[in-house]
């Protein structure tokens, strides 16, 4: 009988390790709970209860908590989520930060993309944000958006507003680029990802096939140089204005650029205007990202 005790104690942890797993474990839901809440802009409590419900997965509590629940009555006490953007719809300008007016979402002579580093790395107003993302890509409803900096539960965010657009994600993990490719614009044909072996920052080049105009020559040329170089839109990146980083520091660069080559043969785009997006500030005080956003116009030649 001693024995079989002493074999039934080596089956059970000492009490100071079962004390130290518990608190290991309670210490990875904090910070769990830490993430959660500064993503969504919640507080600690309800991202615990979705974590509960969640198993305390991650990704399964943040899409259950951006999905809209199928029953107003499942929201258990919880914030209930934003109505899903359709994208597709025409949207007020008078409800949007940008005094432009709406682009026309069908001009066959008319074409548009935006690229912007939303810097998804940063935690802070995430929801606010990314929701300000999406009334910009629904007031322009540009044909293609080339976004930086994306993270999976932005990714997942996009996913659910924009229901008109196809997204093409880098990666899944970390962070990484993403495509979107307007459905009723733009044919989508395949995609690639090239990576870079050497890169310390998990960088890649997604490469993205379209319906093709016509071959490519050799010549590249930077948009914003071949419209003459506009001041308004020199600089990308500017603490001097922007203060999401909060950073002593003041200075400005044209960190992001389009660069494009002309068609061979067949049809033409060529580059109308360039302007800079994500000027204003949102109710929550912040920007949208660090970073300004371009947009750029382009005339189709058929």
């Amino acid at each position: 009988m001693e024995g079989a005790c002493a074999a039934e104690g080596k089956l059970e942890p000492p009490p100071a390790e079962e004390e130290a797993a518990a608190a290991a474990l309670e210490k990875r839901r904090e910070r769990l709970c830490a993430e959660f809440a500064s993503i969504t802009s919640s507080n600690l409590g309800l991202a615990r209860r979705c974590l509960e419900d969640s198993d305390w997965h991650l990704q399964r509590a943040l899409n259950a908590y951006f999905e809209p629940p199928l029953d107003p009555r499942d929201v258990g006490g919880r914030r209930p989520p934003e109505p899903c953007i359709d994208l597709t719809a025409d949207v007020d300008t008078s409800t949007t930060t940008n005094n432009v007016d709406c682009r026309q979402q069908e001009d066959e002579s008319r074409f548009s993309l935006i690229t912007w580093n939303i810097d998804g790395l940063d935690l802070g107003n995430q929801q606010d944000r990314a929701r300000g993302v999406c009334s910009y890509l629904a007031l322009y409803s540009p044909d293609v958006v080339f976004l930086q900096e994306v993270i999976p539960p932005y990714f997942s965010y996009l996913q659910k507003r924009a229901v008109s657009y196809t997204i093409i994600p880098g990666n899944i993990d970390g962070y990484f680029t993403a495509i979107m490719l307007k459905n009723s614009r733009v044919k989508f044909l395949r995609h690639e990802i090239i990576p870079f072996p050497t890169t310390s920052m998990m960088r890649n080049l997604l490469v993205v096939h379209v319906t093709e105009v016509g071959g490519l020559p050799n010549n590249i040329l930077d948009i914003w140089e071949f419209l003459g170089k506009p001041e308004h839109c020199h600089y990308t990146w500017d603490t001097n204005c922007n203060t999401n980083l909060d950073g002593r520091y003041k200075c400005k660069f044209r960190f992001d650029r389009i660069f494009f080559r002309t068609s061979a043969e067949g049809g033409q785009v060529i580059p109308r205007s360039l302007d800079l997006i994500g000027l204003e500030k949102l109710e929550c005080g912040r920007f949208i990202s660090d970073h300004w956003g371009l947009l750029c116009d382009f005339d189709v030649i058929l």
